[in-house]
């Protein structure tokens, strides 16, 4: 007798149990936004975030269940009328019999989780957290160390492709062996990678005067920063391998589409001109 069609439950209790709802921080908002619990999935379609495009590509799909990282709803939202952007998307899903499921901080602080898969895509063998109090971030080292050059290059091959690209704040021959990592906005734990030794720090939306403030301490780590989107997004491969493992016989999809909101970007800058003390 064949194996019994999992439910949309079986796959929410696969994702909690690798994201414990328990480890999101107390403003977030994760887990079932709609759909049925009861229904049964075959199909399930992951993403970062939940946007229009990302929606239609889960129907498109065929999925019984949409996987988000960021969540759809999460401030202040007292309704979903359907003339609404975000109430749009929850009447789309509803409609097409499409559950929504969003694993946000509390996959940021599992272990595996957002910032282990960021290191596994750079080449990074994760040592322990950045941020030990919230198990965000990763510290790591490189299998051999390579210069910084060498490494901004690294990360830019290993992420998805991006208008806002990958930029490096450092000196290019710096060498560099250990890393630390954080999926998503990381500039609030800038000491911290300072404090932890490494020799690069990889994370997403670093405003101008932390980053040069920073860079201006002895023993800065050098910096990498990458499009928001693309630092989560290996987060996807690994939370699609949770339900396959847990799952067999379901079939998984990480969806292609590019929802970094940065759609063009300029001509790269010439490098600085190096200016020669006097003797």
């Amino acid at each position: 007798m064949a194996p019994a069609m999992p439910c949309l439950a079986d796959a929410v209790a696969a994702l909690e149990s690798a994201y414990p709802p328990a480890l999101a921080q107390d403003w977030d908002a994760v887990g079932l936004v709609c759909g049925d619990p009861t229904e049964p999935v075959s199909r399930v379609h992951l993403a970062v975030d939940p946007t229009a495009g990302v929606v239609e590509e889960a129907i498109a799909a065929g999925a019984q269940l949409l996987v988000t990282h960021h969540p759809l709803l999460l401030r202040g939202v007292h309704g979903v009328p359907a003339d609404e952007p975000k109430g749009s998307l929850v009447h789309r899903l509803i409609r097409a019999g499409v559950g929504l499921f969003a694993a946000h901080t509390n996959a940021d602080a599992a272990e595996p989780g957002v910032s282990d898969a960021l290191a596994d895509a750079l080449g990074v063998l994760v040592e322990g957290p950045l941020d030990p109090t919230t198990m965000i971030g990763r510290i790591g080292r490189l299998a051999a160390p390579e210069p910084f050059e060498a490494f901004v290059a690294r990360v830019g091959a290993a992420l998805p492709t991006t208008a806002w690209g990958v930029r490096g704040a450092g000196d290019p021959a710096r060498t560099i062996g250990r890393v630390a990592v954080s999926g998503g906005a990381g500039d609030s734990m800038l000491h911290l990678a300072r404090a932890a030794g490494v020799d690069a720090y990889v994370t997403a939306d670093l405003r101008h005067h932390p980053a040069d403030e920073h860079l201006r301490l002895p023993g800065a780590p050098a910096l990498v920063d990458v499009a928001h989107w693309a630092s989560e997004h290996p987060w996807c491969d690994q939370a699609a391998d949770v339900l396959r493992r847990a799952l067999p016989g379901l079939t998984v999809t990480v969806s292609t589409l590019r929802t970094d909101p940065w759609t063009l970007g300029g001509h790269p800058a010439a490098p600085p001109a190096v200016v020669k003390e006097g003797p």
